[in-house]
């Protein structure tokens, strides 16, 4: 599942960045079966990220050629389909200039995505022309902003850590994947808690989406982030 990142979160707005959207050429705009809220990838929200070389303008530009391309992709101008028709105007779908991309072990790192980027949904239809659904995964569109937190508590699953999981009070650091790890890489945070949805600790508390009930596939990771 794209949220590696679990409900249970304390932060101030003040830290949030509303700046960058996923980097293009790391999303497939044009397999269904891709960026969706089912399969977990680049795209999921919990994901480690930093902000994208090459890229200097920021506020919005719209998909396609020129001056106001963007990051000028050509999957996304066709998902979101193409502004190069007459008598458009200025009804076409807007793009932040800024771009993140998944970090990995070594990289200074902006901070951890709030929200997932997602493309299509379980059906094979774009969300692009669901945007209520959209809203009930907590996603934006390609090319859209995703928030992302520099500092506060989040809670994560076991699909956001790679490595040797932290244990209470130690260290975090970025893993390859922008995941979280006890492993050496960049710092940034501390574990402040840990758990299992999945009964393995009390068999009356099970969460049968969390995994099969005996393994630590329903563990989770209360994180305190500090960039």
């Amino acid at each position: 599942m794209a949220n590696r990142l679990l409900p249970f979160r304390q932060y101030n707005e003040h830290f949030v960045v509303n700046l960058f959207a996923l980097k293009t050429s790391e999303l497939n705009l044009t397999d269904p079966a891709k960026n969706t809220h089912a399969n977990s990838d680049k795209h999921d929200a919990g994901v480690l990220v930093k902000p994208s070389a090459g890229i200097l303008d920021l506020g919005a530009g719209y998909g396609g050629s020129g001056a106001n391309a963007g990051e000028g992709s050509s999957d996304l101008n066709t998902y979101m389909g193409s502004t190069d028709y007459p008598h458009v105007g200025r009804n076409v779908n807007p793009e932040a200039f800024g771009k993140f991309e998944v970090a990995g072990a070594s990289d200074d790192i902006l901070g951890v995505t709030l929200n997932q980027t997602l493309a299509w949904d379980e059906n094979g239809e774009k969300m692009l022309y669901y945007r209520q659904k959209l809203l009930e995964h907590q996603g934006v569109l390609p090319g859209e902003v995703v928030p992302v937190l520099t500092k506060g508590i989040i809670t994560v699953a076991a699909s956001a850590i790679a490595g040797t999981a932290p244990t209470i009070g130690a260290i975090v650091n970025a893993a390859a994947e922008g995941k979280f790890s006890k492993d050496a890489g960049t710092k940034v945070g501390l574990c402040i808690g840990k758990g299992n949805r999945n009964g393995v600790y009390d068999a009356n508390q099970k969460d049968y989406f969390a995994g099969d009930g005996t393994s630590d596939a329903g563990n989770y990771y209360i994180i305190k982030i500090d960039l």
